[in-house]
């Protein structure tokens, strides 16, 4: 069984920073990609980034210079280094496993391991 958890969200004021991170359990994360979506009220989900097995990364155009993801495999973690946030950015955050990122950006994409967690809420406001 391949768990997931997110945290690290909260309320930020716009031009802030949050480090969102992703904790695996029950597989080797060095056999996955990670992928992070992020889902707003009212908007279909989408994905953000992700980190190929490799360690290469990939962003959305919109986060593009403002995030940053990282993988720590002996820590089975996942980072989403966050900042400049904007409004737009405000969302509930969710990480996948899968086996590669070539997926992550397609609409609506629901990778084949794992199952949507709880998410972590970030929130950015004045």
């Amino acid at each position: 069984q391949l768990w997931l958890v997110e945290s690290g969200g909260g309320l930020v004021q716009p031009g802030g920073s949050l480090t969102l991170s992703c904790v695996v359990s029950g597989f080797p994360l060095e056999n996955y990609a990670i992928l992070w979506f992020r889902q707003a009220p009212g908007k279909e989900r989408e994905g953000v980034s992700c980190v190929e097995i490799d360690g290469r990364t990939f962003y959305a155009d919109s986060v593009k210079g403002r995030f940053t993801i990282s993988r720590d495999n002996a820590k089975n973690t996942v980072l989403l280094q966050t900042s400049n946030l904007n409004p737009e950015d405000t969302a509930t955050y969710y990480c996948r496993a899968d086996n590669v990122c070539a997926l992550y950006r397609e609409p609506q994409y629901n990778p084949p391991f794992s199952s949507w967690g709880q998410g972590t809420q970030v929130t950015v406001s004045s």
